[in-house]
């Protein structure tokens, strides 16, 4: 939908008159919505593919998004990947496929039913916007999610070697990330799976459910930690599970995060994104989108062996351009990202960033095709991270 027709169908739902210039101004006035946090007046730093950051307001910014296109906000992390060329000399090794006799168990584990009642309690937020209130409310929520699940499932001595932390954001939306500790005394780098936590609609202010965008990778991901911590999951590598923040901004949560381990130069061994998992078009064949442009070749390759070995559906090469989603983040920083979603772009859910990406809208919203994301993200945990024999 063009921005100006967007504007038109939302003028009604706004408290207060949005104008785009004036007699006296040609900024944007400022618009106030009960529950939100935020200025259309805001300056902000925005990076387009190919070009250097320019200045826009945070309305130009929504415009952009409206009209599809993919953008880091750098206004935070403007050198955000200033250091990266010291880690391209060194590139990560993604050995054989070697943990089938512990991976194959823990498939057999993953249910739908945790999936399906976590995305129903995630997606009965208004929006989970990262500047509204109900977006800092469904981030609450899914921490304390997090946290019951570890209780009830982790045993107790695997419970002292898991750490839950919000990653503090200046809107309010923070990002949630859980480690859990690896045994190796020498090698300390991490294996990471994310999601993006936030949603929206076109227009911030009405209604976005999130579903699949990505309510979906967040509960799936959410579902294989729970089937790993299940099964006394000691990696020796370190494992962490992120919940970003703010995607929809532009990147922001998960550009402020590795901007963080960028700093502290932080060993990030490999990091999969997990956006949009459960549509499957109706009259298509079920298939996982291997994301083949900015990302990185050899981990991308090694994921296309775990589909191979460990999902009951094949994969299918697509791109999804600049930016698209967090694990572009990582990769600004120089490390190795990749990105798997729930078909080719093309055949992918068009009811995203609007009030119907529900899960309830379709019988294409699959469950069942969820749970095969799941089986991806133990097994990139397991084959990347190792397991600690037991003496």
């Amino acid at each position: 939908m063009k921005f100006s027709l967007l504007l038109a169908f939302v003028g009604c739902a706004v408290a207060t008159q949005l104008a785009i210039g004036n007699a006296d101004s040609q900024r944007p006035m400022i618009v106030s919505y009960p529950g939100f946090d935020l200025d259309l007046n805001e300056l902000r730093l925005v990076q387009l593919e190919g070009q250097e950051p320019v200045w826009m307001t945070e309305l130009e910014k929504i415009n952009l998004k409206a009209e599809g296109v993919h953008f880091f906000d750098v206004t935070d992390t403007p050198d955000l990947g200033s250091s990266a060329h010291l880690r391209s000399a060194v590139k990560p090794v993604y050995a054989s496929l070697n943990h089938s006799d512990v991976i194959r168990p823990i498939l057999k584990t993953l249910s739908t039913d945790g999936p399906k009642e976590n995305l129903k309690e995630f997606t009965s937020f208004r929006t989970r916007y990262y500047r509204s209130d109900t977006g800092r409310q469904s981030q609450q929520w899914l921490l304390s999610r997090i946290s019951e699940i570890t209780t009830q499932y982790a045993p107790k001595a695997l419970q002292d070697q898991i750490a839950i932390n919000e990653f503090p954001h200046a809107w309010g939306q923070n990002s949630i990330i859980v480690r859990i500790n690896g045994s190796s005394a020498t090698d300390d780098s991490v294996v990471i799976i994310g999601a993006h936590q936030d949603s929206t609609n076109m227009w911030p202010f009405l209604p976005a459910p999130g579903a699949d965008d990505d309510g979906s990778g967040s509960v799936t991901i959410l579902e294989s930690y729970r089937a790993l911590i299940a099964a006394d999951f000691r990696p020796v590598r370190p494992v962490e599970f992120h919940w970003y923040s703010a995607e929809e901004g532009g990147l922001l949560g998960s550009a402020a995060i590795a901007k963080a381990y960028e700093a502290r130069s932080a060993n990030v061994h490999a990091m999969s994104q997990f956006d949009m998992t459960a549509w499957v078009k109706r009259g298509t064949r079920e298939e996982v989108g291997v994301i083949t442009d900015y990302v990185d070749p050899s981990l991308t390759e090694f994921n296309k062996k775990l589909v191979q070995e460990y999902l009951d559906i094949p994969y299918v090469e697509t791109e999804c351009g600049y930016a698209c989603s967090d694990h572009a983040s990582w990769a600004k920083a120089g490390y190795p990202s990749i990105f798997t979603i729930e078909s080719t772009f093309g055949n992918s859910n068009k009811n995203i960033h609007s009030a119907n990406d529900r899960y309830d809208i379709s019988p294409e919203f699959s469950f069942s095709h969820m749970l095969e994301f799941s089986k991806l993200a133990v097994a990139f945990a397991v084959e990347l991270a190792g397991w600690t024999k037991k003496d």
